[in-house]
């Protein structure tokens, strides 16, 4: 996937549909509507208060009576997916079979079998397949990625990952194993995961070491019930530690805390929610004591994932082998911490 932030819009006008327009969905079709060449032509939506809602933005498309109305539908060049993630990966499948490309939201797949299983059919289909991993796309986590990628602090040999919403999630299926995948980890520390691993240039993972909770009694498996609480140690090949803490509904004294530092030999970076907000972030580069303010808010990053795949989709790109590739591994790592 393209990970430039977008400059402007580009070629043809993109004919799209989505899958799901609760509030997630809601929010990228009318930041792609307002942000990028794309129309809304069709929306398959069980919920007619929210396919109401969806209208007021999309005020052309067509309600279907399914999602395969749309895969059937020869006027559209993409679909956007945004519901429970035990459909992703078929609704995905369906949509790329059909000759569709695909925006979907995380988790892609519930484990590396179904992400695989995905990609397989994107690459045979040559479309373009993308996820909405959103922290990607802010400008304080893009300023971190630089600085590292710059070499301006040096080797990284650790790296802190922390995600705690102290909300948790308000539907019932995020707590189903069989239609979730798994609990804050799947929800929220897929985030981090990625973000660690683009930064460091997907290194093979040598050690996965997890210890997950449930109402504060640790799990010993994960087959019947879903993770509140994670900690997760790794170790790459280059012997960089990463270390993960994630959970819901944790006493954390504010919203979230959501936070992904990188230390190294020349100094230390850090992307940082801003007052427990979820939306607000600052990066910071460090040198000893000393620390220098990157980026702060405000920054309007909200469905930004989605207009980068729109641009590339209206400018002619197709499969895209790498991203591809950073989806199944991963999904890899997050099926160890599984014990999958």
């Amino acid at each position: 996937m393209i990970t430039t932030l977008p400059t402007e819009n580009l070629n043809k006008t993109l004919a799209l549909g989505f899958i799901g327009v609760g509030w997630i969905g809601r929010n990228r079709m009318e930041v792609l509507l307002k942000d990028s060449n794309a129309e809304a032509l069709a929306i398959a939506e069980p919920s007619k208060d929210n396919a109401d809602e969806a209208l007021k933005s999309a005020t052309n498309a067509i309600i279907a009576n399914s999602p395969s109305e749309l895969y059937e539908n020869g006027d559209l060049d993409g679909i956007v997916i945004a519901t429970p993630s035990a459909m992703h990966a078929q609704q995905s499948i369906e949509a790329l079979k059909a000759g569709k490309s695909v925006f979907c939201q995380k988790p892609l797949g519930r484990t590396a079998s179904e992400v695989s299983e995905v990609v397989e059919v994107a690459e045979k289909a040559n479309k373009l397949l993308a996820v909405d991993l959103s922290y990607r796309y802010t400008k304080a986590f893009r300023a971190v990625y630089d600085v590292i990628q710059n070499g301006e602090i040096g080797e990284i040999y650790a790296a802190d990952l922390v995600f705690h919403n102290a909300y948790g999630p308000d539907k019932e299926w995020f707590y189903d194993i069989k239609k979730s995948g798994g609990g804050c980890v799947m929800d929220l520390g897929i985030h981090l995961i990625d973000l660690a691993l683009w930064t460091l240039n997907f290194p093979e993972i040598n050690e996965v070491r997890s210890n997950l909770y449930k109402h504060g009694k640790k799990l010993t498996s994960c087959n019947e019930h879903v993770e509140d609480f994670a900690s997760v140690a790794m170790t790459s090949e280059k012997d960089t530690t990463i270390n993960l803490q994630c959970s819901w509904n944790l006493s954390a004294g504010q919203e979230a805390v959501i936070e992904a530092r990188f230390y190294g030999t020349k100094g230390g970076a850090a992307f940082k929610n801003v007052n427990g907000s979820f939306y607000d972030f600052k990066a910071e580069k460090y040198k000893g004591t000393q620390t220098e303010t990157l980026v702060t808010p405000p920054d309007d990053w909200s469905g930004r994932a989605g207009v980068v795949w729109a641009d590339a989709l209206s400018s002619g790109q197709d499969f895209d082998r790498k991203s591809a590739e950073e989806f199944i591994k991963t999904s890899e790592i997050i099926d160890r911490i599984y014990g999958r």
